[in-house]
């Protein structure tokens, strides 16, 4: 299929989506993401270049705004009692994995997956409803942890099932670790820096600023850092969402930028990822039984035991909050997909394990997504 196709498809989805979105009253993501299906089912969008580096970039960019809503001279936990909440979090999170992995005897790709954070789906909820929520705004931080220790379980694992466990893994893990360390100098040197010449901040980001420097540099940022990881074979994800993080840390004089930067890529780059997402399920896997007991038992187990683990924020937010809470962190979509796609390259799961963490994770997206809205919108009744 040509290249005039998918970019006529592409600009009408795009366009259309919030439409129906508002007729449907259905997420616009939900939407995008099942539009991006049916337009694949009925062969108007094919896998080419052009389509996956215009998905790729719209990923980036959506780890790049993540990376934004993090300061990290504000992050932190302001009451201690809440930092040890979210210790008997993670354990309980990772401990239940743990035993389910144990019990079934199932593929590392498993474990790593489990209790996998990916905040694509957040930042659509952040979008829809506002980082003012007290479960959106808790589930924001639990899930930029998260997906730090995710993208950590994706390099070992990416590194255990290339390598094997042997030197060359441990030189993968240890670049790593390298690079975050000399990432936290780097960022301590620059506060060093600004803290000198103060003006530094003003002479990059102008306060009056008639040539958009402020964007230019925010873009030049996010490609500079993606362009490290590709050199030092670390996943992009990291540097788009580490660039993100240093605009945010930096340069809070600019405040109308974050909002300039979502509008374009809530508006443009984001919504082709997800049209892409739809576009990569196949709806014949669901006629597969085998293939949709594996996603419903896969999708269960990820809901489960988050539910569960967020009990230990049960007292910090209300029943209901941490309801929406322990839901709103359940659909790592993207971190799901990649590490179904290590397994399946490396042959540590079957292919049609590796088409039920596909539906499993798109299918938990949009369910969620839904069951969220319909939630929300209870609540807020019931509270009035």
């Amino acid at each position: 299929m040509s290249n005039t196709v998918v970019i006529i498809t592409l600009s009408l989805l795009v366009m259309f989506s919030p439409f129906l979105s508002r007729v449907t009253k259905i997420p616009v993501v939900v939407v995008e993401i099942m539009l991006g299906s049916l337009a694949a089912y009925f062969g108007f969008l094919v896998e080419n270049e052009l389509f996956q580096i215009i998905a790729k970039v719209g990923f980036l960019y959506l780890m790049f705004l993540a990376g934004m809503e993090v300061n990290l001279k504000e992050f932190g936990f302001a009451k201690s009692s809440l930092l040890r909440r979210t210790i008997i979090y993670f354990a309980m999170l990772y401990g239940c994995s743990f035993a389910l992995f144990l019990y079934f005897h199932l593929s590392s790709v498993y474990l790593v997956t489990f209790p996998i954070f990916s905040l694509g789906m957040l930042m659509a909820l952040v979008k829809e409803y506002g980082k003012n929520q007290p479960w959106l705004a808790l589930a924001l931080n639990i899930g930029i942890i998260g997906e730090l220790v995710s993208i950590i379980a994706l390099t070992i694992l990416s590194g255990g099932l290339e390598y094997g466990y042997n030197r060359e893994f441990a030189f993968t893990l240890g670049g790593l670790f390298l690079f975050l360390i000399g990432f936290v100098l780097f960022f301590k040197s620059i506060r060093i820096l600004f803290w000198w010449y103060p003006g530094l901040k003003t002479l990059i980001m102008p306060h009056e600023d008639s040539r958009d420097q402020d964007i230019r540099f925010s873009m030049a940022l996010m490609f500079i850092m993606v362009a490290v990881m590709l050199y030092l074979k670390i996943d992009v994800v990291l540097g788009a969402f580490l660039a993100g993080m240093f605009i945010a840390t930096y340069f809070k004089h600019k405040t109308e930028l974050p909002e300039k930067l979502s509008s374009f890529g809530f508006g443009f780059l984001v919504p082709i990822f997800f049209i892409h997402v739809g576009s990569t399920l196949s709806l014949d896997a669901f006629k597969d039984h085998k293939i949709l007991q594996t996603a419903i038992f896969i999708a269960v187990v990820m809901i489960a035991i988050r539910l569960i683990s967020s009990l230990a924020y049960l007292g910090y937010l209300k029943l209901k909050d941490v309801l929406l809470f322990s839901l709103s962190n359940s659909m790592p979509l993207t971190f799901m997909v990649a590490a179904a796609t290590l397994g399946y390259q490396a042959k540590a799961i079957s292919h049609d394990e590796y088409y039920a963490f596909i539906v499993a994770s798109m299918g938990s997206g949009i369910f969620l997504m839904i069951v969220i809205k319909i939630l929300f919108s209870f609540f807020n009744q019931n509270k009035g």
